[in-house]
Parts: structure tokens; sequence; C-alpha cells
């Protein structure tokens, strides 16, 4: 348990760090340039691009909803089923991490009240650029509460990287980390796209869901005995 400890301070550090880098750097800017046509005055993505809509966005959602459905229903009615014993740590793990993370992250949405791109007054909104150490300001006459950061469906994704505790080969585990990856950065890339999130909002989903993730693992750990991690991770 000690082992775990370290690893969550560690990805506290890293979180940090994260945070210290976007808001020293500018990144954030000069890279959601790229994704704006100033000229136009619109984003590189429609929002009403159905299509993309489905795919990056509302079909990933539907999926997720219905994985996480299946896995309420696999540790209740199928409960005493012989594989789902085998594997009832692992799936307890995955089915709070799926509810924690976007509930989590939503959560701190709600609270930092943080514009996204497309409020800000350099992309057509009325917002000034606000991040986490650098707020409104004091003449600046807030209109609602703005929730933008960090990204809150990215981390539907990101919180699939909790599958990494239902496998046992580290193959296997390889294998989910790079698929949870993938459905949350296209997620996040998408929401990029259209003016929703900056790169730093989807980054510090990512690393926070695996945060939450480890606790969740902790947590379990108590009353399950799950694989632990292996060295490097």
């Amino acid at each position: 348990m000690r082992g775990i400890n370290w690893k969550i301070l560690i990805v506290i550090a890293i979180l940090v760090s994260v945070i210290l880098f976007f808001e020293l750097s500018g990144l954030d800017i000069v890279l959601q340039d790229y994704f704006y046509n100033f000229n136009d005055k619109r984003w590189v993505v429609d929002r009403n691009n159905r299509l993309a809509n489905i795919i990056f966005y509302s079909g990933i959602k539907v999926v997720f909803y219905i994985f996480v459905i299946a896995l309420i229903i696999a540790l209740t009615i199928f409960h005493k089923n012989t594989i789902v014993q085998a594997y009832k740590p692992g799936l307890v793990i995955v089915l709070i991490s799926t509810l924690v993370v976007p509930m989590v992250v939503g959560g701190l949405k709600s609270a930092t009240n943080i514009p996204c791109p497309k409020n800000i007054s350099r992309y057509g909104g009325i917002y000034p650029h606000v991040t986490v150490l650098h707020g409104f300001p004091e003449d600046f006459q807030r209109h609602e509460n703005i929730k933008c950061f960090p990204a809150a469906h990215a981390s539907g994704g990101f919180s699939l990287l909790s599958l990494f505790f239902l496998f046992k080969k580290k193959r296997n585990k390889k294998i989910v980390i790079y698929f949870s990856l993938s459905v949350g950065w296209l997620t996040g890339l998408y929401k990029m796209l259209i003016g929703d999130h900056f790169l730093s909002h989807t980054f510090v989903s990512m690393i926070l869901a695996w945060f939450l993730i480890l606790i969740v693992y902790k947590l379990v750990s108590r009353y399950f005995t799950v694989d632990g991690l292996p060295d490097g991770w």
C-alpha cells in the first residue's frame, strides 16, 4: 500500500506541474489560434456538423452510458456468474471510477468558473482569458458562472483507464491504456476544434482521472484482492 501512496503523490506533483506549465507558457492560446479563423470568425470544425458530433461526442457518450449500465447489471443481476466473480475486484474499480471521475470533474467545472475559448474576447466572446491562477479582473462584471475547466466530457473516456485493473496480462493492460487515452483525446480534440476547451483543460482532466482512479484502487484494495501496479506504472 505504501507503493500506491507514492504513486498518488507523484500524480499530484505531475498535476501541479502541468497546471504551472500551461499557466506560464501561454501554450493554450498559441495552439488555440490555429483552430480559429480570425478572418471568418469561426472555428475549424462547425459545432453544428451532425456527423462530427455523433462520431466524436454524442455517439461516444451513448456508448459510455451503455457500458456503465452493463457494469451495473453485471455486478447486481449477474453477480453470481463465474466470470463476474473472477473479475469482480476489477469490475468494481471500473464501475466506481466511471461514476466518480466524470462527477468530480463536472463538479470542478462548476466551481472553477473558467471560460471556454469560445467565450473569450480573443475569439469573439465577451470574457477575458481566465486561468486557474489568473482570475477575472476586478472591474469585469461577470454575466454568469462559466463552466469549462477541466474537460468533463473527455473525463468519461479517461475514466476508462480504470480498465487497467480489470486485466491481468501486461499486454492487455497496455491495450486498454491506449484505448482509453484514444477515446479521451478524441473527445478532447473535438471539443478544442469547436472552441469548447483549451489543451490544458483536457490534459488536467486526464491526469485528474488517473489520480481519482488510483484513489479508487486504494480503497477497493482494502476489501478485495486486486492485482497491484507493475513496476514503471
